[in-house]
């Protein structure tokens, strides 16, 4: 009797112990996805990480050092209004926040303009991700 007690001790240990282990994150291509939905970008490119409904507990945000960005309090943060111009510089890149730019978050913006796409190309995409992630602000 006392054996199996131990085994059970050993074995739920070990359930512990893996459970406490991160999520490995696999690294794949960015889908092809249509430059005028933002919700598509969004699922395809963003929610992984922030999460279907943007609040940043995503399959994925549990494996990262730095927890996501809960998109959806953008707003209140930023006195009732959203941050546009903020949130497409930080899509493609061009801020200096820590999880921006580093192994953790990729910046979007080298894939959205990878390839022959013209500048007006890019900027569709971003500014329609970045106007449904406006959509999903706290009301």
């Amino acid at each position: 009797m006392r054996g199996k007690f131990i085994l059970v001790i050993v074995l739920g240990l070990m359930s512990a112990a893996w459970a406490q282990e991160k999520p490995k994150i696999n690294v794949a291509p960015a889908k092809p996805t249509s430059p005028t939905s933002g919700k598509e970008m969004y699922l395809a490119y963003c929610a992984s990480c922030h999460g279907l409904d943007g609040t940043g507990r995503g399959p994925a945000a549990g494996a990262l050092k730095q927890a996501p960005t809960n998109l959806t309090k953008l707003s209140k943060s930023n006195n009732g209004t959203f941050p546009m111009d903020k949130v497409q510089q930080s899509i493609l890149g061009d801020t200096s926040l820590m999880a921006h730019g580093s192994k953790e978050m990729p910046v979007w913006g080298p894939v959205f303009s990878s390839g022959s796409f013209s500048k007006s190309y890019v900027q569709l995409r971003v500014v329609n991700l970045a106007k449904h992630i406006e959509s999903l602000q706290e009301k």
